[in-house]
């Protein structure tokens, strides 16, 4: 067993371009007066961090690494949803998917994913210059719009897909194993690894490349009326990377699931702050303090109601509380009897 490392936050939902969220010195020393004791940091993100500059100079590393600690933290990830989100982009999405990549690849689909690439690979080296070991990222997708079978797939259509989507990530997975960093992928809807079925199918495309993880988002699970607990059962030894996101669904007579196109105060599967959904974190917290995860609790703050300040303030104490400092010793060692073969089998009444 392993204690869990945090609690950290996801800087994404934070940054903006006012202060003190408009850069990373500023952010760090608002996070780190809410409690956490580490950052994800989002690749994408110029306010906060130059990804050629971190793969490239040693000096830009350091300065990072030690403006951090100055504020008692720890860089726990490089995230990289957005990028990893353009390795496969189906057509109908191409023109809204054009607004996570920068103008002079807009249009293109081959250059925008050229530069998602080329993204990924400067961040597994900022990763391993900085003394990262773990990723997390998206996917991407070919099949979301084919996700209902209905009208009826095409012969051959689910494998073709899939094969293509390993195709494009094993060069940049082979990379990642280089460097010695892992790619979790978060299990998300609208990308095409987004439940368990779909993992194994990526991972088996992938003839079960060692750098394909897991980034584990139990709110995700709730919306699709996943078993979240089991799923750790399942996948426990490639989770390597956790965010801690509540959510909550309670479907009606008029929304289930879709969300009937409502905006998420009247859809039936909305994100909360944790504690203020249905998720079982004190379950989720033994399954993986008890399978020996050993990597961070990360908040990821999504709520359709409560203000970020609060959400930051109370996440960070919720991870607190609920990460489980495991045992050295069993609690009934004082009744444990000494290793005694005879004595075994004199229990058992076996003859010698």
């Amino acid at each position: 067993m392993q204690t869990i490392k945090g609690p950290a936050v996801f800087l994404a939902q934070f940054a903006a371009d006012d202060a003190p969220y408009d850069s990373l010195p500023s952010l760090a020393k608002w996070a780190a007066e809410k409690g956490f004791k580490g950052v994800q940091i989002p690749t994408w993100d110029t306010r906060l961090i130059d990804m050629k500059q971190a793969a490239e100079s040693e000096t830009y590393a350091d300065e990072i690494t030690g403006m951090l600690a100055d504020h008692g933290l720890t860089l726990t990830e490089f995230a990289s949803h957005i990028t990893g989100q353009l390795v496969a982009v189906h057509p109908a999405h191409d023109q809204i998917m054009d607004s996570f990549a920068p103008e002079h690849v807009r249009g293109n689909p081959k250059a925008r994913r050229a530069w998602a690439e080329e993204q990924l690979r400067f961040a597994v080296r900022a990763s391993k210059r900085l003394g990262i070991t773990t990723h997390t990222t998206f996917s991407g997708s070919l099949l979301w719009p084919y996700l209902y079978p209905y009208p009826q797939w095409p012969e051959g259509l689910i494998d073709e897909a899939f094969t293509e989507l390993a195709a494009r990530w094993k060069p940049i997975l082979d990379d990642f194993d280089e460097h010695g960093v892992d790619a979790c992928f978060e299990i998300h809807p609208c990308e095409d690894v987004h439940d368990g079925h779909s993992w194994e199918y990526f991972l088996e495309k992938l003839d079960g490349h060692p750098r394909a993880n897991i980034m584990y988002d139990p709110s995700h699970f709730v919306l699709q009326s996943l078993d979240y607990l089991a799923f750790i059962d399942h996948y426990h030894d490639r989770i390597k990377a956790f965010h801690v996101k509540d959510a909550e669904f309670r479907p009606d007579g008029k929304s289930g699931a879709y969300g009937g196109f409502m905006p998420w105060s009247k859809r039936a599967g909305r994100f909360r702050s944790p504690g203020d959904g249905q998720v079982d974190f004190g379950g989720i917290f033994t399954k993986l303090s008890t399978y020996g995860f050993d990597g961070w609790a990360t908040l990821e703050w999504e709520c359709f109601i409560k203000n970020p300040e609060d959400g930051a303030r109370e996440g960070a104490q919720f991870i607190t509380d609920h990460i489980i400092k495991v045992s050295d010793r069993a609690f009934d060692d004082f009744v444990k009897s000494g290793a005694n073969r005879q004595a075994n089998r004199a229990m058992l009444g076996l003859e010698e």
